[in-house]
């Protein structure tokens, strides 16, 4: 029977390019150089801690970021802005976690909007991801062009499209 799975997962090794990247551009940047800004990648939690001294650098910092996944490209949808948090002194503390995996809330909306497609396929939930079954495969690409259009607010792939 003809599947496939829906995951929502960003590829470590071109992320830690683009995390690289925007570090040497922020480093060399005029506007950093009496600066006290510093981005920390933990990639055990999947957590980019930013620490700077106002709203400015750290709205740049971000900008630098983006700009940076999108060049290797990668959906900056997979980012999630904390709130800013005041750390010693004047400095400003943000924590900007990666998306990874579907949550139990959005892979219902996935296999809720499946189903009331009308199309003859089945989707199932399996962890973090959705795995959608069917007897032609036409209907399979059908959910994907259903999906691609629809936002769930998290970045999409199709894998492991098995006939």
């Amino acid at each position: 029977m003809p599947s496939f799975d829906i995951v929502s997962k960003v590829d470590a090794q071109t992320f830690d390019n683009a995390m690289n990247n925007a570090k040497k551009e922020i480093l060399n940047r005029y506007d950093f150089s009496t600066s006290k800004s510093t981005i920390d990648h933990d990639k055990k939690t999947n957590v980019i801690t930013v620490v700077t001294e106002d709203d400015m650098k750290l709205k740049a910092i971000q900008d630098t970021i983006i700009s940076k996944m999108i060049k290797q490209n990668l959906d900056a949808a997979s980012l999630d802005f904390g709130k800013e948090q005041y750390a010693s002194g004047n400095m400003i503390r943000k924590e900007i976690t990666i998306k990874e995996g579907l949550d139990k809330e959005i892979a219902k909306k996935i296999v809720a909007k499946i189903k009331s497609s009308g199309l003859k396929v089945q989707g199932s939930i399996m962890e973090d991801q959705v795995r959608v079954q069917g007897k032609n495969i036409d209907d399979l690409q059908a959910v994907i062009a259903l999906c691609r259009k629809e936002d769930f607010g998290q970045p999409l792939q199709f894998i492991n499209m098995r006939s």
